[in-house]
């Protein structure tokens, strides 16, 4: 077949795709250029891509608040681009409430009517304003955008042009390639093919691992133990979706100063075993609106972090840890002095300033906090229950004590102590992947200890999911209709009973059930990746995983950003043998060893990886298209 030639494919249909349109737009009509022929590929939805799309329940929300969403960047971002203001998310569902009308449907107006900056948009409402900003961008002439679906499954070619091979045969041609295929899923693992095998074998249920929109965990038996795996963000929207399914209804508790929530059972319901590795949920993001305690460090400052950085070489867990335990050990204790000064006693900040170990932190934490529902040890950020077995009753006890913290952490997050520490995470994650990407850590502890735990520990408590869904989940805790099984929740199959079954060995229960959702998704992580692209390019040797000291990352290898208008490249594919393709260019999670916060979505006024990454591959696509139209 021959190929459709362009002077840009890009390939995902999601932001990274539309923010990349809409940098071409604003460089060819600052340029007063001839229109661009783009072609934009997705295999699911152009505009929204995968995560947004807008057929997805509308219980699925965005873990963000409105006011820190859009695809346009400001002076924040630094770029070599011309600016081309935008609409963020909150002033668009402005002009959609004032038209009182959109193609997307009724829904589409109701919801964004009922959007201000400090709610959750629901994911398919996000995913419109990202279509509405692709067509604005269209519109305006400076491209010529075709839209393709269709699954991109190898690209070919050597020399002024590339070739993305499609699924169904198509070929599209191009001197610029640009892959920005967002959140790339896992392959099957071994595990997973042999608990697909054992339900399909005993006629049992079992929802693998994957994108929540992609997959149906309603229809679950009424009355009946459902085992579930995965305690992060999929979690609270599927949870959502189905107490919708389910009928039941939530009532104010009343007098409870914290918003707490009672659920009533329709009957419907099943009980919901739920596990994981670190056996609690994602905690909650503050409710919306209110005022949050402002994180200033004390020892992980910004010097520090600039000397870290400039040295090179460093253990996290020796060097950075014990620095950002003491930060958060700082803010808990700070903020319970304020909350409950009876709480607190002795001089902890000196305490801290001469603990070097995370065993000495805490052993500040425990003599220092002198109530039992307030103590409180660093060790319980990897390990609720600090690896002890605690049995059945103590487990109980540690989730009623999870509930009210979360309580009182979302309803009060200046004062609580846990808000004060997940705000913490919050600002200290940031600088952690600044010295990712400047490449200070060395190999091992980078896959040991920063891809190893903590970007899992941090994700935990600083992307949360919504406050308001996150209160349902505690009022199906409270009803009984959701149970935690414990930490290191271990799944198998039973092939005597022909059952799953889960266990922890920490509180010592063992479950078993028909049924077993997995509400954890692989995610990311490219060299098991189930990417038709991505996996040819890196079983043939044209693309490679990003190695630190010889030891593999979960990203596959570019080159570093380069910002200057006069630069010939960034985030360039870089091959087995090490070599440089200046056609491709890699944005985003697929890369994201080497553009860290390119996962994160932009929020106006804040420096945006994505938004500068999608002007790097702007001003390369028109080079090569200029080169090529001399040729």
């Amino acid at each position: 077949m021959s190929p459709e030639h362009f002077d840009a494919v890009i390939v995902g249909g999601g932001p990274r795709g539309v923010a990349t349109v809409l940098r071409l737009v604003a460089r060819v009509r600052a340029e007063g250029a001839a229109p661009l022929r783009v072609a934009l590929l997705d295999a699911l939805a152009i505009g929204p891509g995968a995560t947004w799309r807008l057929d997805q329940p509308a219980a699925y929300l965005n873990n963000t608040q409105a006011d820190a969403t859009t695809v346009h960047p400001d002076d924040s971002t630094r770029m070599s681009g011309p600016p081309a203001p935008g609409p963020d998310l909150v002033d668009w569902a402005r002009r959609v409430r004032a038209e009182g009308a959109h193609p997307a449907g009724d829904w589409a107006v109701e919801e964004a009517s009922a959007l201000t900056g400090a709610t959750f948009p629901t994911r398919r409402l996000q995913g419109v304003y990202y279509r509405d900003q692709l067509e604005a961008a269209a519109a305006t002439g400076a491209v010529e955008l075709t839209e393709v679906l269709g699954r991109a499954v190898d690209l070919e070619g050597t020399g002024a042009e590339r070739t993305v091979v499609l699924e169904d045969g198509r070929r599209l041609s191009a001197p610029a390639v640009v892959l920005a295929q967002g959140m790339v899923q896992g392959r099957r693992s071994r595990e997973v093919e042999e608990l697909a095998g054992f339900a399909a074998r005993h006629g049992l249920r079992y929802v693998e691992p994957g994108m929540p929109a992609e997959r149906d965990f309603t229809g679950l038996p009424a009355g009946q133990d459902v085992l579930v795996r995965g305690l992060g963000a999929n979690l609270f929207d599927v949870l959502g979706q189905l107490a919708e399914e389910w009928g039941g209804e939530f009532e104010p508790v009343e007098g409870d100063l914290h918003g707490r929530l009672r659920y009533l059972p329709s009957g419907r319901e099943p009980r919901l075993l739920v596990g994981s590795r670190r056996g609690v949920p994602y905690r909650s993001k503050p409710e919306g609106g209110r005022s949050v305690r402002p994180f200033v460090p004390r020892w992980a400052t910004p010097e520090w972090f600039t000397a870290l950085a400039a040295r090179g070489g460093i253990d996290f867990a020796d060097e950075v840890w014990p620095v950002l335990g003491r930060e958060f050990a700082r803010a808990y204790l700070e903020a319970l002095g304020e909350l409950r000064p009876q709480a607190v006693g002795g001089d902890w900040l000196a305490g801290l300033e001469a603990a070097s170990t995370v065993e000495e932190i805490d052993a500040v934490l425990e003599a220092s906090i002198g109530e039992e529902e307030w103590t409180w040890a660093l060790e319980e950020l990897h390990r609720p229950t600090r690896g002890e077995e605690v049995g059945p009753d103590g487990w109980a006890r540690l989730v009623r004590r999870l509930i009210r913290d979360e309580l009182g952490s979302m309803s009060d997050p200046w004062r609580h102590p846990r808000a004060a520490v997940n705000g913490a995470m919050g600002a200290l994650r940031r600088e952690v992947g600044r010295l990712t990407a400047r490449g200070a850590f060395t190999g091992v502890s980078l896959a040991r200890d920063v891809l190893g735990w903590f970007d899992g520990d941090s994700l935990a408590l600083a992307s949360g999911p919504p406050a308001e869904r996150v209160r349902l989940v505690l009022a199906l805790l409270e009803a009984g209709v959701v149970e935690l099984l414990g930490p290191g929740t271990a799944v198998e199959a039973d092939e005597d009973a022909g059952l799953f079954r889960a266990s922890s060995a920490v509180t010592g229960r063992e479950v078993s059930s028909e049924v077993l959702l997995e509400t954890r998704m692989s995610k990311g992580k490219v060299p098991d990746t189930d990417d038709p692209l991505l996996r040819a390019l890196l079983d043939s040797g044209r693309a490679r995983i990003h190695t630190v000291d010889g030891v593999e990352t979960h990203s596959m290898e570019a080159t570093g950003a380069e910002i200057a208008e006069d630069a010939e490249g960034g985030h360039n594919l870089v091959s087995a043998d090490g070599e440089v393709d200046p056609a491709v260019v890699v944005l985003g999670i697929p890369a994201q060893s080497t553009q860290p916060g390119s996962a994160i979505g932009a929020a106006p006024g804040v420096p945006s990886p994505l938004l500068a990454g999608a002007d790097v591959a702007a001003r390369q696509v028109i080079a090569r298209a200029r080169v090529s139209a001399r040729l």
